[in-house]
């Protein structure tokens, strides 16, 4: 044999011919290959997709926890029925407990209250400037200082209150719960609604979000609005603008071109008129004819939301209308839905309307001048989550505020 470190091969052997592929042709790959390629891809979108969607959500301008961000989210991708069965999981499992409201959650008469209060006593000789309704003290419970006594806010033009407010105990299986109280003088106010910078959706809204510099001298009280438009079962109207569907049978919160407001239901109390400027809807009447509505407890059809979220311990608020047309507004937790409708009635309301609910939701602020002339926001309840200036931001939500009027 010869070597082959030579370039040379010898053998005995006769060579066998070698067939080579000169053409670059690429022998293909196995279909699982393939296959798994595109499962890869499609992982990808799908993870990616949401990824960024969520990402959005927490960035989106406006004042919003991440938390409030993320369950808004999740509700808007599939998970509202997942949402809603944790929540009435969650705010049923701890009812209120206690014989007393803990100290810490009641409204404290500050000296800028005081000088209302010195302020108005000037007024209390005439009946039409009073408070329309004498507000309940839970019975059979001790008392609890400051429970149902009207405290006036900010002045009107002619010197007379043009907001009150106070608190008192609307469920007696609860005598902790408490619920705050606002009434506000319909001829001292002007009523205005603004979109948020997400509610309600669709395009055209100016996505301010706030008050109006222009208006903050003249703020009286402002205050959170209703649901989402995708769970309040109702519709949104602004200046000629609408997002959802006004939906006869519906509670709704309407203000006409003199910033008055009417609350009914729409198309038995309330309709459409070119002198309307605003409606909020938001789920079914909860207080009519001065009563708590029928069925509260049982939400049959699911006026009220969700099938037993009106079981759900929880920060909740709510308006109505008095006999003469002021509004009322009132809001706590620990509020079952028929312990809201309870609050509204006590406080005056012959029509009245759940608003939103839960702890970052709720929000209501009273406006008095300072000392120094500012002006200074304060809570309705202390223990309120967000801001006492909540809407001087923009904010993702839509909600009321009223001014004084000029005369």
């Amino acid at each position: 044999m010869g070597d082959a470190r030579g370039g040379s091969l010898a053998t005995d052997e006769p060579l066998t011919p070698v067939a080579v592929d000169v053409s670059g042709a690429v022998t293909p790959r196995p279909r699982s290959t393939h296959r798994r390629r595109w499962i890869a891809v499609v992982v990808t979108v799908l993870l990616v997709g949401p990824g960024v969607s969520y990402v959005q959500a927490l960035t989106y301008p406006g004042s919003a926890s991440w938390q409030m961000r993320s369950v808004e989210w999740f509700r808007n991708h599939g998970g509202t029925n997942v949402v809603n069965a944790v929540e009435n999981w969650y705010y049923t499992i701890q009812p209120p407990t206690g014989s007393a409201p803990d100290p810490a959650s009641l409204p404290v008469v500050t000296s800028q209250v005081a000088r209302s209060l010195t302020a108005a006593r000037g007024t209390a000789s005439r009946p039409d400037l009073r408070p329309p309704t004498v507000l309940p003290v839970l019975t059979g419970h001790s008392a609890v200082p400051g429970e149902g006594r009207w405290v006036p806010g900010r002045l009107g033009a002619s010197g007379v209150p043009a907001i009150y407010t106070s608190f008192l105990r609307p469920d007696p299986a609860h005598p902790s719960v408490v619920a705050g109280v606002a009434w506000m003088r319909a001829h001292a106010t002007y009523a205005h609604l603004v979109a948020g910078t997400l509610e309600p959706p669709g395009s055209g809204w100016s996505r301010a979000g706030r008050v109006p510099a222009s208006e903050v001298r003249a703020l009286v009280a402002s205050f959170n609005s209703g649901w989402t438009l995708n769970d309040a079962q109702g519709g949104f109207y602004l200046s000629g603008r609408g997002a959802g569907s006004l939906r006869d049978g519906q509670a709704s919160l309407v203000i006409d071109d003199h910033g008055r407001v009417t609350l009914g239901q729409w198309g038995r109390d309330v309709t459409m008129s070119r002198h309307v400027v605003a409606v909020r809807q938001n789920l079914a009447l909860i207080v009519d004819h001065g009563r708590p509505v029928a069925g509260l407890s049982s939400n049959v059809g699911q006026r009220w939301g969700n099938a037993k979220n009106q079981y759900q311990f929880t920060w909740r608020s709510g308006a109505g209308l008095d006999a003469t047309g002021n509004l009322v507004y009132v809001a706590g937790a620990d509020l079952t839905l028929q312990a809201l409708a309870t609050a509204l009635t006590d406080a005056g309301a012959v029509r009245g309307m759940e608003l939103d609910i839960h702890t970052v939701m709720v929000s209501f602020s009273s406006w008095a001048p300072s000392p120094s002339g500012s002006l200074t926001p304060t809570k309705l309840l202390p223990k309120m989550n967000r801001p006492a200036d909540r809407y001087l931001a923009a904010d993702q939500r839509d909600f009321f505020y009223l001014t004084l009027r000029s005369t």
